[in-house]
């Protein structure tokens, strides 16, 4: 006979409270415990493998281009015992993750390039709002967003038009570069802030470490290293599907 566990005995074995097992169970995290006669959950060692699975799989928060979706999901199949379609969805899972690393990576090596010219010689070209916007094919609002976030403080004429100068356009490459690899505005501000300082800079390294004294802290503001937290996450749910369908030789819904 299975051994079969109430909610008190999986929260202690996996470490979280009570509360945590049904919430799991709501959002199907985990597979619907059944019933004793008296009412009470049972679950069994494949929950307390599941729970293990979930916990592994939301130890790093990474928001971008669905990659939380796409771990929830993997969650999720396991949890209906669908474990080859949930390993499949896995080693998606880590492909896209590596295919965001690089794109960082790569906007890291632009923005090193990029920083080379930040401080070119001023000419008489000024653009207005619209034409940088047009130039570097982003929107209006985007660079009102940016300017609002202290990436860019721009120049007025007498007449109080705004103008963009070379050194801002270049600058405003560089901020087009790395939001596009998903870094936040923070991480970019923390990097602008230290260009002003001193030019001899490890971008990646200054982009990649928030300093403590910051109140909020999230994954895109120290991207490279969640996504290869992320990376050894997958692998060891890899492992553990793996693991799971062995184990309980179980491949289709619970």
């Amino acid at each position: 006979m299975d051994k079969i566990y109430k909610t008190a005995e999986v929260a202690k074995k996996v470490g979280v409270h009570s509360n945590t097992v049904r919430l799991y169970e709501k959002l199907q995290l985990i597979p619907k415990a059944n019933r004793s006669p008296n009412g009470y959950r049972v679950f069994t060692d494949y929950h307390i493998e599941q729970f293990i699975l979930a916990r592994t799989a939301f130890k790093v928060e990474v928001l971008q281009n669905g990659l939380r979706k796409k771990i929830i999901n993997v969650v999720k199949l396991s949890a209906k015992g669908k474990l080859q379609e949930a390993i499949n969805c896995t080693k998606d899972y880590i492909n896209q993750i590596k295919q965001e690393r690089k794109n960082a990576e790569e906007a890291i090596e632009l923005s090193k390039e990029l920083l080379l010219g930040i401080d070119a010689k001023e000419n008489n070209i000024f653009f207005t709002r619209k034409q940088t916007a047009n130039y570097l094919k982003v929107t209006m609002d985007t660079l009102r967003n940016w300017e609002m976030n202290g990436l860019l403080t721009v120049k007025r004429k007498q007449n109080g038009y705004r103008v963009y100068t070379e050194s801002d356009i270049n600058r405003l490459k560089i901020i087009r570069t790395l939001r596009c690899a998903n870094y936040s505005l923070s991480a970019i501000l923390r990097m602008i802030n230290a260009i002003e300082e001193s030019k001899e800079i490890d971008i990646r390294e200054v982009i990649n470490k928030p300093k403590e004294d910051e109140d909020i802290v999230t994954a895109c503001d120290k991207l490279l290293t969640s996504l290869n937290d992320a990376e050894k996450n997958a692998n060891s749910i890899l492992k553990q599907l793996e693991f799971m369908k062995k184990e309980f030789n179980i491949d289709s819904t619970l």
